[in-house]
């Protein structure tokens, strides 16, 4: 430390005050003890010994706030050292000045965005059940959002919506308030998705944990939606944006068969006959069973959407109203279809194999060639946990259930069909699998 002492002072000698020192001057009220002591503590700083760095820190901090960035850079590590090691609300309050000091001081420097983002999660933190300190920190997380626009990360999209949820339920924010805030946040997350840019993905996790925070909240069922929502439908009836955010949220939380849901979804289409409005429509048939409109409109929807993964969800919703109406070639058909523009859909391969396996009874030919459908469907039940590991359950399920039907060597024996054989399973199934038994 004498070595740093004896540098410092030697750079003083090419100091040369050209007016008169103030706080607010770069050097601070004293420019020898400024250099000095920013020597001493961001040496300690590099050595991670945070508590030996804080009075010549705090000496900066206070006398010189004006000098470098990285007085608050390097300050945040070391009070956030001291509240982990001491626990006291005095250093609690004083990073809370660090944050604010920085803006003062280095706000040409400083996004204020960025810093209210920082300042906003640190309240969070260290609210310690201070309900006031967690609206504070809300606040300045919205800020921070606003202030960002796109670059606001996922991380403080989620903590933001995470303490809406608490104080919603402190009275602290509306439900409207939080539902809005749902709305906006998902929308968000939407759009940063779509844009494929690095870190995007990061998004993807971000909306299912504001999914579940919003599902779990309790403020999500279907008759306090309608309740809040008719009120924002009613005064908005011809806002196309405002009838696509409550279609969207009474969509993802599954009330469709509320009376709302069909004004909306038919207002949306009426403006703009789109392929997310066609769908609009169809999940609106199918609440009232009306399968043959549900099917005209989601058609539609296929027909006019240009987002694969969009498209592929419509297929699959197709392919699954087949398959219980037992109409197995037109489930398989629109699978395949998904498939085509999401080849990772595993439910998709799942709902082929159920059409084979439920229709082995109508398959042509004898005991063992109906036996024969199952080694197809038990096929697709294997890659459907291969190209998505989160069906994988459900995929085991169907291979455990379905396995037991395979023919057994004896059958077998007399058709000249060993294990690892290949053999076509004909008609609308076509297709050309492996041999195995269940013995």
């Amino acid at each position: 430390m004498k070595k740093i002492a004896v540098i410092a002072f030697g750079m003083l000698l090419f100091i040369l005050p050209t007016k008169a020192q103030t706080l607010e001057s770069q050097y601070g009220l004293d420019s020898a003890n400024t250099i000095l002591n920013a020597s001493l503590y961001t040496e300690y700083w590099k050595q991670k010994n945070y508590e030996e760095a804080l009075p010549s820190w705090r000496y900066v901090f206070l006398n010189a706030p004006a000098f470098q960035l990285n007085t608050y850079i390097r300050g945040e590590d070391i009070i956030e050292f001291m509240i982990q090691k001491t626990k006291k609300k005095e250093y609690v309050d004083t990073l809370m000045m660090v944050f604010d000091r920085r803006l003062q001081y280095m706000g040409k420097r400083s996004r204020e965005g960025y810093v209210l983002g920082k300042k906003g999660m640190a309240q969070v933190k260290y609210s310690n059940g201070d309900i006031n300190m967690l609206k504070a920190g809300f606040d300045n997380l919205m800020k921070s959002y606003e202030l960002e626009g796109e670059g606001t990360p996922a991380q403080l999209i989620h903590a933001t919506f995470e303490v809406g949820c608490g104080l919603v339920q402190q009275n602290l924010l509306s439900q409207e308030e939080f539902i809005n805030l749902y709305m906006k946040f998902t929308d968000f997350a939407d759009k940063r998705l779509a844009s494929g840019e690095k870190g995007c993905d990061n998004f993807a996790v971000c909306k299912s944990a504001l999914d579940a925070i919003f599902f779990e909240s309790g403020y999500a069922d279907c008759n306090t939606l309608a309740g809040l929502l008719n009120q924002k439908y009613e005064a908005n009836k011809d806002s196309l944006p405002v009838l696509k955010e409550i279609s969207s949220i009474l969509r993802r939380r599954e009330c469709t068969d509320l009376p709302l849901y069909a004004t909306v979804a038919e207002k949306i289409y009426q403006q703009e006959p789109s392929a997310d409005a066609a769908y609009s429509l169809a999940m609106m048939f199918f609440s009232k069973q009306d399968i043959a409109k549900f099917e005209q409109y989601l058609k539609e929807a296929i027909d006019k959407s240009d987002d694969p993964k969009a498209k592929a969800d419509y297929n699959y919703k197709l392919a699954q109203v087949y398959l219980s109406k037992k109409n197995y070639p037109s489930a398989k058909k629109y699978a395949l279809d998904a498939l085509k523009t999401n080849p990772n859909m595993g439910d998709a391969y799942i709902t082929i194999g159920l059409a084979y396996a439920v229709s082995s009874n109508d398959y042509e030919g004898d005991e063992f060639d109906k036996r024969t459908v199952f080694w197809a469907a038990v096929d697709k039940f294997v890659k459907a946990k291969q190209v998505d590991p989160s069906v994988a359950g459900k995929a085991n399920e169907y291979i455990e259930r379905y396995s037991p039907h395979f023919p057994t060597k004896d059958e077998a024996f007399f058709r000249d069909i060993t294990a690892g054989k290949s053999v076509k399973v004909g008609g609308w199934i076509n297709e050309t699998t492996t041999a195995r038994f269940r013995d």
